[in-house]
Formats: C-alpha cells, structure tokens, sequence
C-alpha cells in the first residue's frame, strides 16, 4: 500500500464541539499526521475503571502487609492522609481537563499553563513515573500468580515472580496496541469482578473485626511507631492513588469529557480510598502488625485465609490477580498516552505519535512504553519501584495545582472549563503544599532517583526542546 489518503477522525476541540477533523496519511508508515485525534471511545464507566482498577491493584493486595510493618494500624491514616492530597490535586485537575480534554493530561495541563520547560520536565517525568509504576504493578501481579498457582496445588515457589510479570508485561502492550476499546472492554470486565469480590469479603471480615461474627480480638495499640511513621508510609502508598491522573491522559478519548472527566477522577478516589481503610482495618485485626508484615506482598492472601478459610484465601489470590493485572492494564495505556502527547508537541521526535491506521492506536510510543517497564520489571525493587512512581507524580500533581492558579489569573480567551473548582483559591494551593511536601518523607534512595530524572530531563529541554514553545498554545 502506498501514496496518500484522507481520514477522518471525530476529535473534540477545545470549545467542547465534535467536528470531524480531516487528517493527510502516509498509508506506507502507517501513520497519522499531528492534526489528527485519537477516537472517543471511553465513557464514564470507562473512565472509572482506569481509576479505580490502577488504584485498587496496589492499595489493597499488595500494600497492607508492608504498611502496617511501617507504621502499625495507623496505616489506616496513611491512607487517609493519600486519599486527601489525591482529592485536593483530583478537583484542580478535574478543571484543567474540562478546560483542555486532551490526551497526555496533567503534562498538557502544565505546559499550557506554565510554559515549555516545566511541560518538557513533567512530561519526560510522567513518561517515567508511569513506567516505575507498571513495573511495581507487575511485579505485585507475579507474586500473585505464583501464590494462584500455590492455592491450586502448584508450588513453583519465587523463582517465576519476575518471568511471569515480564511476560504479562509484554502481553498488556500487544493488547493495548490492538486498540483502547479492547483494552477498556477487559478493565470494565476485572473492576467489576473484583469489587464484588473485595465488597463481600470486606464485609464479611468487618463484622468480624469489630465482633459481630465470629470471636473479638484484643486490639493492638493504633500507632505503636508513633505519629511520624504514619507521613512516611503516606508517601510510600501514594502510589495507590496515581489512577485518577491516568484518567486525565485519556482525556482525548472520553466521550462527554465535561461530565465524565470530574466524575470519574473524584469518584474513583473516593471509592479506593474507603476502600483502602477498610481494608487496613480489617487487616490488622485479622494479625498482628508484625505478622501482617512478615507475609509481605501477599499478606492479604493470609487474611482472607484467617477469616474465610481456603476459599478466603483462593477469593483473595484471585482478587489480587485480578487487581494488579487491572492496575498494569491501565497504566501501560496511560504511559503511552503520555509520550503521544509529548511527541505531539514536538518535545520528542515526532515519529513517537505515530498512529497505527488499522487498531488507530500509538503503537511506537506503546513500544516506548513497554520496553523500560520490562526493564525495571525485571529488578523486582518493590518499595523502590513505587516510591520513584509517587515522587514523579507529586511533582507532577502540585505543578498542576500551580498551572491552575496562573490559568486563573491570566484568564486566556480559550480557558472555558466546564466545571471549577470549589474554594478556589484554597484548595489548589493546599494541593500544591501537600503534593511537594509529601516528598520530603520518602527514602533518600527514592528522591535521589527521582531528582535525577528531573535533572535528566531538564537536560532533554536544553538540548532538544527550547525552541519550542508551548504556553497557551492548543
């Protein structure tokens, strides 16, 4: 096939209108020029299940055991406290994107608002911070299927954690290259088997927790470390709460943006985050904190075993199967959005946005994506892996806060979001404090990674990319 034709795409433009918008496309590379846009194809349902199918994967199945060998019971808190800062960073992002329904999300939002090098860094960090996030999400989904197939009677032991995540890290990109929908239609199916999984289970072992059923525990002291390891093990977590950002980089393909965008954002976090404290509570009154931690990234295996017996157990390795599967799904779509739209901007070669005529998906920025998440996968550094993942994305959600507060101030003519934030300008600027503080109570291990990216891509901007400029453009 050679020569040219004409495509048309239905795109939204920045008023909110759904024009068609023809595109020119050289049929023999199989791609589409940067006029064209991605199809919308995810609806709200959609959008809540990127949201809460990324968020559930980490929080609940594969945090509890090292968050309350961190900080106690009062890992509760922790995740309270991420909940919180999400909120506070979800709703100034909610407005952003019904201002700009664009795919590559708070990196758009960023560099319209504050230029070409705080755009370039967010940009190349998100690309970063979402590849270190699938690879923990990976590596959570090994564990679990070496304990599926320990349940089944097939003990293969920990030799085939990292093989099996690599090989389902390669699978999630094929799929996702063979198009959105398809890989929609497969998020919906898991979050809505695994939320009635976790509702009857975490119902179940409330009662018994707070001894309505079965026989009442002696309860451990809530915060036996103290006040300051609760902070510490927030930003450790955080990284369970990334989903509601990945919603905002399929901005681009969600049908009614305007509605669905906040919906979806606000919504999944409230949802994960009730969630995530009751998961907690009923953890750690399943065992002690100790012992919850001595199971370690399947300690929730062990919970659903003390509370329902072998089908408690066999319930919860197929329910954090599912999550963490759920979780790497979503979040290779979301790395790939991420490079598309930096590669749009000409940030990256322009070759990275390339559109795959017969799926219509990006295929060599999801080839971007999958090779360094295999790569990192391939580490197994489980508390590493998601600590440089909520660094990257603090920076990220408290540069979105301050994006919005100089959108507001200078008002540009296109900036017509369809809805805005509630006590503004509180709220964006409590969200701002919160995202950056946070940081300063991770390892030294993680922000020195993380620092170094920043710096890595700063160095990208001075080289590739100062000539471009990004602020108010659309």
């Amino acid at each position: 096939m050679s020569g040219e034709s004409a495509v048309r795409d239905e795109g939204t433009n920045i008023d909110g209108d759904t024009p068609l918008v023809e595109s020119t496309v050289e049929t023999d590379e199989a791609t589409i020029t940067d006029e064209s846009e991605l199809e919308r194809t995810l609806g709200l349902s959609g959008g809540l299940a990127i949201g809460i199918g990324t968020m559930i994967g980490a929080g609940i199945f594969v945090f509890p055991g090292l968050a309350a060998g961190n900080a106690g019971p009062a890992a509760a808190g922790s995740f309270a406290i991420g909940a919180v800062v999400a909120l506070l960073v979800a709703l100034p992002t909610s407005e952003l994107a019904t201002a700009m329904p664009r795919s590559g999300g708070g990196y758009y939002y960023i560099s319209r608002g504050l230029g070409t090098l705080a755009g370039t860094v967010v940009g190349l960090s998100l690309w970063f911070g979402l590849v270190f996030a699938t690879a923990f999400y990976l590596v959570g989904f090994g564990y679990y299927a070496v304990d599926t197939l320990a349940e089944l009677g097939i003990a293969v032991g920990d030799r085939l954690v990292i093989p099996i995540a690599v090989l389902f890290g390669a699978g999630f990109t094929v799929l996702n290259v063979t198009g959105t929908e398809n890989a929609a239609k497969l998020q919906n199916g898991i979050v809505a088997l695994l939320l009635s999984i976790l509702i009857a289970f975490l119902g179940y072992g409330g009662l018994d927790a707070i001894g309505l059923i079965g026989e009442s525990a002696a309860p451990e002291q809530f915060a036996p470390l103290g006040a300051l390891p609760v902070v510490t093990t927030a930003a450790l977590v955080f990284t369970s709460y990334l989903g509601f950002a990945q919603v905002a980089t399929v901005a681009g393909e969600m049908k009614e943006p305007g509605r669905n965008l906040p919906l979806a954002m606000v919504g999944s976090v409230l949802v994960v985050g009730v969630l995530y404290v009751v998961t907690i509570f009923v953890a750690t009154s399943a065992f002690g904190s100790e012992t919850l931690a001595g199971f370690g990234e399947t300690a929730m295996v062990e919970v659903g075993r003390h509370y329902l017996g072998s089908i408690g157990a066999f319930a919860i390795v197929f329910g954090g199967l599912l999550a963490t599967m759920s979780s790497a799904n979503a979040s290779v779509l979301s790395t790939s959005r991420a490079i598309y739209a930096v590669s749009r901007d000409a940030l990256l070669p322009r070759g990275a946005s390339r559109i795959n005529l017969r799926y219509g998906t990006p295929h060599v920025a999801l080839g971007m994506a999958g090779g360094p998440i295999l790569v990192l996968t391939a580490t197994g550094r489980v508390e590493l892996l998601a600590e440089v993942a909520s660094f990257l994305h603090l920076l990220m959600y408290g540069l979105i806060c301050v994006a919005l507060i100089a959108l507001r101030r200078d008002e540009p003519e296109w900036y017509d979001p369809d809805f805005r934030v509630p006590g503004y300008p509180v709220v964006p600027a409590l969200g701002a404090i919160a995202s950056f503080a946070l940081i300063a109570f991770m390892q030294p291990a993680s922000r020195y990674v993380g620092i170094g990216i920043v710096i890595a891509t700063a160095g990208w901007y001075a080289y590739y990319a100062r000539d471009v400029d990004l602020k108010g453009a659309l």
